[in-house]
C-alpha cells in the first residue's frame, strides 16, 4: 500500500541500490572519525527516502546500540543539526514535534499551527495525533485547548480530529446548501455565525469546496455557489466578517483548497525574505513536502516571485545547512 506521506511530485525518491547496513556503517564512520564527514552524511541522508532512512535508523541502533538522532545531535550543531535530525525522524513524529514546539514556552506560534493543520490530510492527522500521544503522553487536542481560545480553538480542534471528508466526488446539491448556509451565517445577517464557517470549511473535502476549473462539465463547488449567491468571493467575506487568528486559519484553508503548493510557496517566501531567516518554517516545509509536492511548490515559487526557490535558499543560508537544503530542493528553476 502506498504511504500516506508520499506523493508523486516530490524531489526525494527511493534510492535504487539501497542497503541499510552499508549506509549505517558509512554514517557511523562519518560521525566517529576525527572531525565529522559532513559531505558523506548529507549525501546519504538527502538521497534516501524517509522510509529508507527509518531502515537505516533501525540498522544503526542494532549495529551500534545507539540512536542515530542522538549521535547526530552530539556531533552537529545549529540549523544544520536540526535539519539532519528532521530527516531521520518519521513524518508523523516530526509533525507532532513541530506542533509541540509551536505551543511550547511563552506565546504560541499560530502560523505554524495553522500551516500544519491545514495542509495535512485526515489520515495524516490521525497518525500525527497518535505520534503526539506516544511522544508526549498527552493528547494533541488537550494541548491545543490549553494554548488557544475561542473560535480559533474550535476550528483547530476540528482539523486536529482528522474528520475532513477525503472523497474526490463533488455533490452539487450539498455545494448549493453549504453556500446558502455560509451566506446566511455571514453576509446575510447581523453578526456572524462562526460555527457554520468552521463546520463547512474544516469538514468538507477540498474538491467539494474548490473553485471548479478545467474539465468540460464541472459540477459547481461550494466556493462557486457562494460567489453566485453573494456576488462576493469567499475570501472577501471571510476578511469582512471575521478577525484575528480565526480569520487567518479560514483564509489558509481557502488558499490550500485552491492551491496548496502556492500556499506553501508563500510561506517559504516569507521565511526567506527580509532580515534573518525563519529556519523553523523553512526546515519544516522543505522536509515535510520533499516527498509530496516540493516540485509543485518550486514551480509556484518561481511563478509568483520571479526567482527560484533554489536561488532564494542559496542567498539566504550558508555552509552545510545550505548544501543540505539545496539537495532537498533538488534543482534550480
Amino acid at each position: 500500500m502506498a504511504s500516506i506521506w508520499v506523493g508523486h511530485r516530490g524531489t526525494v525518491r527511493d534510492y535504487p541500490d539501497f542497503s541499510p547496513s552499508v549506509d549505517a556503517e558509512a554514517i557511523q564512520k562519518a560521525i566517529r572519525g576525527i572531525g565529522t564527514d559532513e559531505k558523506m552524511l548529507i549525501s546519504i541522508l538527502t538521497e534516501r527516502s524517509n522510509a529508507q532512512r527509518q531502515l537505516i535508523v533501525k540498522e544503526y541502533q542494532a549495529a551500534y546500540g545507539k540512536e542515530l538522532k542522538d549521535d547526530l545531535k552530539g556531533d552537529l550543531s545549529g540549523h544544520f543539526e536540526h535539519l539532519m535530525v528532521a530527516l531521520v525522524t518519521p513524518p508523523a513524529v516530526f509533525d507532532a514535534k513541530q506542533l509541540k514546539k509551536s505551543m511550547k514556552g511563552a506565546g504560541t506560534n499560530e502560523d505554524a499551527l495553522i500551516e500544519i493543520l491545514t495542509t495535512r490530510t485526515s489520515r495524516q492527522m490521525k497518525d500525527i495525533s497518535q505520534a503526539y500521544y506516544t511522544v508526549y503522553k498527552k493528547s494533541l487536542g488537550d494541548d491545543i485547548s490549553s494554548e488557544t481560545s475561542g473560535d480559533f480553538r474550535k476550528a483547530l480542534l476540528t482539523l486536529a480530529d482528522g474528520r475532513r471528508d477525503e472523497s474526490l466526488k463533488v455533490d452539487e446539491h450539498l455545494a448549493k446548501q453549504d453556500a446558502q448556509i455560509l451566506y446566511k451565517a455571514g453576509e446575510n445577517r447581523w453578526g456572524t455565525d462562526e460555527d457554520k464557517f468552521t463546520e463547512i470549511l474544516c469538514l468538507r473535502s477540498f474538491p467539494q469546496l474548490k473553485l471548479s476549473t478545467n474539465s468540460h462539465y464541472n459540477p459547481l463547488c461550494s466556493f462557486d455557489e457562494y460567489r453566485n449567491i453573494s456576488q462576493k468571493d469567499i475570501v472577501d467575506s471571510i476578511k469582512g466578517e471575521l478577525s484575528g487568528h480565526f480569520e487567518d486559519l479560514l483564509l489558509a484553508i481557502v488558499n490550500c483548497v485552491r492551491n496548496t503548493p502556492a500556499f506553501l510557496a508563500e510561506r517559504l517566501h516569507r521565511a526567506l525574505k527580509g532580515i534573518g531567516t525563519d529556519e523553523f518554517t523553512l526546515n519544516r516545509i522543505m522536509v515535510s513536502r520533499s516527498e509530496i509536492d516540493l516540485l509543485d511548490i518550486r514551480t509556484e515559487f518561481k511563478k509568483h516571485y520571479g526567482y527560484s526557490l533554489y536561488s532564494a535558499i542559496k542567498s539566504d543560508t550558508s555552509g552545510d545547512y545550505e548544501i543540505t537544503l539545496l539537495k532537498i530542493c533538488g534543482g534550480d528553476d
